[in-house]
């Protein structure tokens, strides 16, 4: 008898559960960090497309890079950081910079 374990306190093993609306905080939360670090990505690589558009480097380069950040911000319209009209308007603002040189 002397083996035998005592009974664990059963709250102890249990996870706490937390309200709805503590939950709902934290995972909007989250939702903001991440979409503030794909904005992020997405200005620096438009600040780079203007960088190479100012130094006038070859169009093919300048192209890449363009075709980079229309992935990249389709990316962002399908995980609902942007809305489609704001990349459709990006995207045709960006074009029509380029294509000026």
């Amino acid at each position: 008898m002397a083996d035998e374990k005592a009974p664990k306190d059963k709250k102890k093993d249990e996870k706490t559960k937390r309200p709805s609306a503590l939950k709902r905080d934290l995972q909007s939360e989250k939702r903001r960090l991440n979409n503030r670090s794909f904005r992020s990505s997405v200005l620096t690589a438009i600040r780079s497309l203007e960088g190479a558009l100012a130094k006038k480097e070859d169009s093919a380069k300048i192209q890449s890079q363009l075709q980079d950040i229309y992935s990249i911000v389709d990316k962002g319209v399908k995980r609902g950081v942007f809305k489609p009209q704001k990349a459709a308007r990006t995207k045709s603002r960006l074009s029509a910079r380029c294509t000026k040189i």
